[in-house]
């Protein structure tokens, strides 16, 4: 059978078009009860039961990752690094092992063996709790990631957003909007208030799962 140079073209620039397959990867997943984020996610701001701590880098593209196992997934937000293990919110956890949420019916137990494979942010866009689906960041403490992410032009560095919150567990400073600087001018956000304050900040703090009871505790720090 023969093929004309056009046609051959033309089977060469569908194939080429064609979605590539993400990568899976099988790991062994353990559970994480407290919240944290090393690059200043606002916890208050996302489903901080679907949150990933996994031994890369956070990366200003790469952050939504999805999660397999016993015929389950889940679309987790990878927002800090761990020491080493591949740990996912308490809650996410016990759904994948379980079928039920962490409060409802929580169990204990060690690494689970599971895959993940790196998705579109598209797929976390029901995690981000801002009304524009921005990921909201520590203003105070945020800068030199976000400011990475920028200059990158990637998801993070066109998505972003931040507040006058002081810390990722909500619990100090201004639920309150921060404007990125113009950095040939200074590297401070501006907020209408002073950037930083250590007020108590109230009906914001993140909410833990506690591993083993399901009982629910409001964040110290």
């Amino acid at each position: 059978m023969f093929f004309s140079i056009a046609t051959i073209a033309a089977l060469a620039a569908s194939t080429s078009a064609l979605a590539i397959p993400a990568k899976r990867e099988t790991i062994s997943v353990t559970p994480h009860d407290a919240y944290s984020s090393s690059v200043g996610v606002l916890g208050c701001k996302i489903n901080t039961d679907r949150v990933a701590y996994w031994p890369s880098a956070v990366d200003c593209n790469k952050m939504c990752v999805k999660v397999s196992a016993n015929g389950r997934s889940v679309n987790l937000l990878k927002i800090d690094q761990s020491g080493g293990a591949y740990d996912i919110a308490y809650d996410a956890y016990n759904y994948l092992v379980t079928g039920k949420g962490a409060e409802e019916n929580p169990i204990q137990g060690g690494g689970v063996t599971a895959t993940y494979e790196d998705v579109d942010m598209s797929e976390c866009a029901d995690l981000l709790k801002t009304n524009d689906k921005t990921l909201a960041f520590t203003a105070a403490n945020a800068m030199n990631f976000v400011t990475s992410c920028k200059e990158s032009n990637s998801w993070v560095g066109n998505h972003f957003s931040m507040f006058n919150i002081a810390n990722s567990a909500c619990t100090m400073g201004l639920d309150e909007r921060c404007e990125y600087p113009d950095l040939t001018k200074g590297n401070q956000p501006t907020c209408p208030h002073q950037l930083g304050l250590q007020t108590l900040l109230e009906g914001q703090a993140v909410s833990n799962i506690a591993y083993g009871t399901g009982v629910v505790t409001d964040a110290k720090q």
